[in-house]
């Protein structure tokens, strides 16, 4: 236990130290964790045999960031990518795999060699490429998702490349016992592993991988929802964590029974669940273990580079490494032109999959296994592949160079999101928030709807409305929702406290932002205001004017009479609402407050002078049996103010 605790704290110390410091000089997280690794390892030492068995480990954050991108990606997405998958993808594992193997021929490797090295090193990191990508918010360009297509294609082809690859198996020579007899069995102490396929003809382990994916989609569609209601039920966010860890790590555990990546079934679920309203509950109770899994693989990549092997020979080490990333370079080139990328997209996709990847490890770990590689060849391999990982980073640092040469601008492509975010965040789906998102949606633009309560979510889901599970007033559901780059939000939560520190954390983290927030009364639209909201509804005031205007048209008064006062009633609250928020003082009661009271009751006689001259024909009065909800009076702060807006 002391041991572990030890190369806990090493690990978590190195990565707290390398990853801000990578990120204030703009090397990016992927680079700094790969520093720590390489500090922690090769330099000091304090990383021992350990690093093998943990990056088998923290290998689970891969799978995990599938899953989160099959998330965001909806079926019909998916096919509608088809093309790039198939052709881009596609392409660019034969294209490479071709020229790496007939390099390694020429190299003088034998056939079955050659064929191995080229399939792995024609696989590209999906960890770091990708989390690099949404750091720097690259995912949403044409760059961005033609680089994801090729890497979903990518993790799809690991599945026949483990199947080819014992057919590449080197000759075994027969081994000898002590005694120089024969040696007919494997030794008993090797426990087999867990499959389900094992020893099936291949009839047999087609139909039970159909099986397992068939299950998958069947379990995603009838059997999530109501084992999540009933995990919801109990109001246990730990629960909720607890089951979409068990979602991750089930899915992961039977691809493995069935011999099929774990990422690509955790991928098929993520897809399956993308309309899911649990979609973004998900997302937030997920991330932080991908974020820390995929940090700690990169330490391990970092942690493992063999340095006395590779200052053994470092200019072939070296050398190779450079020459398939040339290699790669000029085939992710010349597919670029091929599928008219342009400008920094292109630099990005030819630049970002330069690199060998994690995927390589398995495969030579396989090879070994399968006596394809000879060992001192595999050592080399894994050499190259983590030496070009190493390098990565440096490339994104200089395709950041390349795009700020690039007069163009970033153009956006065909409406084939995988990432679908809205511009629009409804925070909050009661009485108020349907309304405003029908009305939103009513007028052509697309939400995103949250709320805490899965009976009005489902609800909305019964009449056609979008909406996601997740409580608003958590930052990585907020976060998960698209907050980064949505361009108004719309507060309309119940709880008054609830709503305030959405629209402070909100303003904090996003200044140039517009919100708009529902009050529940005079003092909470002081609070909103405070807190920054740009535009503040009274929730009962637009319907009390409407009613008071009804009264006073039974009561006599024309219609035109009616709609004066409702005019100058609304004006003269607009401004002594912004007058009175100046004396508002959270610290003290408003009926303490002297200075508030005071200018309170001299506004009320303002008020009865207006009322009295508004009945003169010169005022311009609303329509006649208006229905639209007035725009709420304004808080319009002076320039140097926070934010502020209507109230």
């Amino acid at each position: 236990m002391e041991s572990f605790l030890f190369q806990a704290t090493i690990y978590l110390l190195a990565a707290m130290i390398s990853v801000p410091l990578a990120m204030r000089f703009g090397l990016g997280s992927v680079l700094g964790y790969l520093i720590a690794g390489i500090v922690i390892g090769p330099v000091l030492g304090l990383a021992g045999s350990e690093t093998i068995d943990l990056r088998h480990f923290a290998e689970f954050g891969v799978v995990m960031m599938l899953f989160l991108i099959g998330l965001e990606l909806e079926p019909r997405a998916l096919w509608d990518m088809r093309n790039r998958l198939i052709g881009l993808g596609g392409l660019q594992i034969v294209t490479t795999g071709a020229l790496v193997t007939l390099g390694a021929l020429w190299l003088g490797q034998p056939t079955g060699v050659s064929l191995a090295v080229g399939a792995i090193f024609a696989l590209s990191s999906t960890a770091i490429v990708l989390q690099t990508l949404t750091e720097k918010r690259l995912m949403q360009t044409p760059g961005g998702r033609a680089s994801f297509s090729v890497l979903l294609t990518q993790d799809i082809a690991v599945i026949p490349m483990l199947a080819l690859f014992p057919l590449l198996a080197m000759p075994v020579p027969p081994k000898l016992a002590p005694d120089g007899s024969l040696l007919l069995s494997t030794p008993a102490d090797k426990t087999p592993a867990l499959s389900l396929v094992e020893g099936l003809p291949g009839w047999g382990v087609t139909l039970v991988t159909l099986a397992a994916v068939g299950f998958i989609i069947l379990a995603g569609v009838f059997l999530m929802r109501p084992a999540f209601h009933f995990v919801h039920a109990s109001r246990l966010r730990e629960l909720g964590t607890a089951f979409a860890l068990m979602i991750v790590v089930g899915i992961a555990a039977l691809m493995n029974l069935v011999g099929l990546s774990p990422a690509l079934g955790t991928f098929l679920a993520g897809v399956v669940l993308a309309n899911s309203e649990f979609r973004h509950e998900l997302e937030s109770d997920i991330a932080p273990f991908k974020g820390l899994l995929l940090g700690l693989f990169f330490i391990t990549v970092g942690a493992g580079i063999d340095f006395n092997a590779f200052l053994g020979a470092p200019l072939t080490i070296v050398g190779l490494a450079l020459g398939i990333m040339a290699i790669k370079f000029v085939v992710l080139a010349g597919l670029g032109v091929l599928f008219r990328l342009k400008g920094r997209d292109y630099w990005l996709f030819a630049l970002g999959l330069a690199q060998a990847g994690e995927f390589g490890f398995v495969l030579i770990s396989f090879s070994l296994q399968q006596n394809v590689l000879p060992a001192d060849l595999a050592g080399t391999l894994l050499l190259v592949i983590a030496l070009s990982m190493l390098l990565t980073p440096l490339f994104f640092i200089l395709y950041e160079v390349l795009a700020r040469r690039t007069s163009e601008s970033k153009t956006d492509t065909e409406a084939e999101d995988f990432h679908e975010q809205q511009p629009i965040i409804i925070a909050g789906t009661g009485r108020f928030g349907q309304i405003v998102n029908r009305l939103v949606q009513l007028g052509g633009f697309q939400t995103t709807v949250l709320d805490h309560d899965l009976k009005t979510i489902q609800l909305m889901r019964q009449f056609g409305f979008k909406a996601f599970l997740g409580d608003p007033t958590r930052p990585d559901i907020l976060h998960a929702a698209g907050f980064e780059t949505a361009k108004i939000l719309v507060v309309a939560l119940d709880d008054r406290a609830a709503a305030t520190k959405l629209v402070a954390y909100a303003r904090r983290e996003r200044p140039d932002i517009h919100i708009v927030a529902r009050a529940h009364d005079r003092v909470h639209v002081f609070e909103l205001y405070r807190a920054g909201a740009n535009d503040i509804v009274r929730e009962l005031f637009d319907s009390s004017l409407r009613a008071g205007r009804y009264v006073l048209e039974q009561m006599g008064l024309s219609d035109y009479q009616a709609g004066a006062i409702e005019h100058t009633f609304f004006t003269m609250d607009r401004q002594a609402m912004r007058e009175l928020a100046e004396l508002w003082d959270p610290a003290i009661p408003v009926d303490k407050n002297a200075a508030y009271v005071k200018h309170a009751r001299a506004l009320n006689k303002e008020f009865e002078t207006a009322l009295v001259a508004s009945l003169d024909p010169q005022p311009a009065p609303l329509p006649e049996h208006d229905e639209r909800a007035p725009d709420e009076p304004a808080l319009q702060p002076d320039p140097a103010d926070t934010p502020g807006g209507r109230a």
